[in-house]
């Protein structure tokens, strides 16, 4: 167990130095999450002035379903292009020449991915406050689930798309940038999942996501817990993580039999 933790701290450890000495990074981290607080900070702020009443909690759900939506971007994003960062180093191969397990490797990029949320997240959370009076963990605890269930969704489709890489090589590079992307108007971030034609809803019931925003705009405009809507989620996060997890299992398996972990990306 030591000796595990200790090779995913290494596969860290070499993730964070990159990011030491480098405030392009960091910055690059922080740029588009805290873009788009500022973009929908600025909408939210006309809606309020528009209409005291109803626009001002409006305004409120949209800003809050673009902070918390960034969670999920984020963490897919950090866990898929922490993955791409070695192989465009040409280091995948080198790594399992070490006594570095797969699963270890997952539990490197989950790490790293949580740490690049964090960090492109939070200030623009803080920003929502400063700026807007808009503070997301009004909500309470809650938001930590919250956080929690959409982290786990951005893993899972992160599996899926590393699994592609694997698979199809440079020419599923982009999936790391636009899969989750192409979920959002499913997802329900601005909108109640009541809004989406009746087929549609089936579609968006099986997205974590989708139970995830529901439970905030319940939050947020009626003060209550949906628990039913979180359970859905985690349920949810669960079953994804578990067949996209197999799917990345059995991708890597395939690409170390034929070589490919030394030669994808060329």
């Amino acid at each position: 167990m030591k000796g595990s933790l200790r090779r995913v701290w290494g596969l860290c450890y070499r993730h964070l130095a990159l990011y030491r000495h480098s405030w392009p990074r960091l910055l690059e981290l922080m740029y588009w999450p805290i873009l788009q607080m500022l973009v929908w900070g600025f909408v939210t702020a006309y809606l309020a002035g528009v209409q005291q009443n109803t626009a001002s909690v409006a305004a409120g759900v949209l800003l809050g379903g673009v902070l918390l939506w960034e969670v999920a971007l984020r963490s897919q994003m950090g866990f898929a292009i922490t993955f791409l960062e070695e192989i465009w180093s040409r280091n995948l191969g080198h790594i399992f020449v070490s006594p570095l397990r797969p699963g270890e490797l997952v539990a490197g990029l989950m790490c790293m991915a949580t740490l690049r949320m964090l960090t492109g997240v939070l200030p623009a959370v803080a920003l929502a406050w400063a700026l807007y009076g808009f503070g997301l963990f009004r909500m309470g605890p809650v938001v930590v689930l919250f956080f929690a269930a959409l982290m786990l969704m951005g893993w899972a489709v992160a599996l899926g798309v590393t699994a592609m890489i694997l698979r199809h090589g440079a020419g599923a590079e982009p999936l790391a940038w636009s899969v989750l992307f192409g979920l959002t108007p499913f997802a329900c971030v601005f909108y109640p999942l009541s809004t989406l034609p009746t087929g549609l809803q089936w579609v968006a019931q099986a997205i974590p996501a989708a139970h995830v925003f529901e439970g905030m705009r319940a939050a947020l405009t009626e003060g209550r817990l949906d628990s039913f809507h979180l359970l859905m989620a985690f349920g949810l996060d669960l079953i994804w993580l578990l067949v996209l997890g197999r799917v990345f299992g059995a991708q890597f398996e395939a690409a170390r039999r034929s070589g490919a972990l030394l030669t994808i990306g060329e």
